[in-house]
């Protein structure tokens, strides 16, 4: 990811200092290279209220104020703005400062006197990582909005498929890997009257009494194979003697390494006879 040369030159630049000459001096450089948005205050107390209107990309600020100097512009700042990015440079000829502005939040430094090519090259480094923390916070939240959606759009696509599955059937199941019932909705339990697990009858040790031997042999080959299967019929002998059909239906699942996770599907009992 790149900044635009034009970006970082439009950026907004705020210059305080007390001394007339400095910010002259800064102004000028700042113009020769390229920059169109800068402005001045000789006011360390105006510093807040103008970054709170103006929402600064760089402040270049000297920390050797009368009244209120560049460490108790800095505290206002990270107490009183809304950004946890502090985008400032401290100007000073005190190198003990340095560390204690660093510390502060200060995100670099300049000494003075002024050497206006290090200058240049510290205010335009600054405003690059500046305005790439701007796309990168930017994204994020587009990213967070767009899941945000995207997860709103999935419970209601599958509340909606549920409640048209429970309209069209009699019931909605899904199987682990395994052949093991995970979810079930509707009263199959009480419609049958015996275990779920004992519909598919995936595994060799669940009771297979009154369903007929060859479907369920059939359908459990066709689940072998992962395949789908539509209006598979299924007949049974329940223990009063009553003849019992089921109409299922099913699609395998996988994961997106494409390893298969289960079965999904509906059911419905379309006969009863005595």
């Amino acid at each position: 990811m790149k900044v635009p040369e034009r970006d970082i030159l439009a950026a907004t630049i705020l210059i305080v200092d007390d001394q007339p000459a400095n910010i002259a001096l800064l102004e000028q450089l700042l113009a020769d290279a390229g920059y169109t948005r800068v402005g001045a205050t000789m006011n360390p107390a105006e510093v807040c209220a103008l970054h709170r209107q103006n929402h600064y990309d760089l402040i270049l600020l000297d920390l050797q104020m009368p009244g209120m100097d560049g460490f108790q512009v800095m505290e206002a700042l990270g107490t009183n703005i809304d950004d946890d990015y502090l985008p400032v440079i401290v100007l000073t000829a005190q190198p003990g400062h340095k560390l204690r502005a660093l510390q502060m939040g200060a995100k670099d430094f300049i000494s003075k006197p002024f050497d206006l090519t290090e200058v240049r090259m510290r205010i335009h480094n600054m405003l690059e990582v500046r305005l790439l923390y701007r796309q990168l916070e930017a994204f994020n939240q587009v990213l967070e909005q767009t899941v945000a959606e995207r997860t709103a759009e999935l419970r209601e696509s599958e509340a909606r498929y549920r409640s048209l599955t429970e309209l069209a059937s009699d019931w909605y199941w899904e199987q682990d890997e395994h052949g093991h019932f995970t979810k079930v909705s509707g009263p199959v339990l009480e419609m049958l009257g015996i275990q779920v697990e004992s519909l598919a009858g995936t595994s060799g040790d669940e009771p297979t009494t009154g369903w007929n031997i060859a479907q369920r042999a059939s359908l459990l080959a066709t689940i072998a194979a992962r395949e789908p299967f539509l209006d598979f019929v299924l007949d049974r002998v329940n223990a009063a003697g009553s003849h019992q059909r089921y109409r299922v239906s099913g699609e395998p699942m996988f994961n997106r390494a494409c390893r298969f996770i289960g079965y999904r599907g509906i059911g419905v009992e379309v006969a009863v006879t005595e």
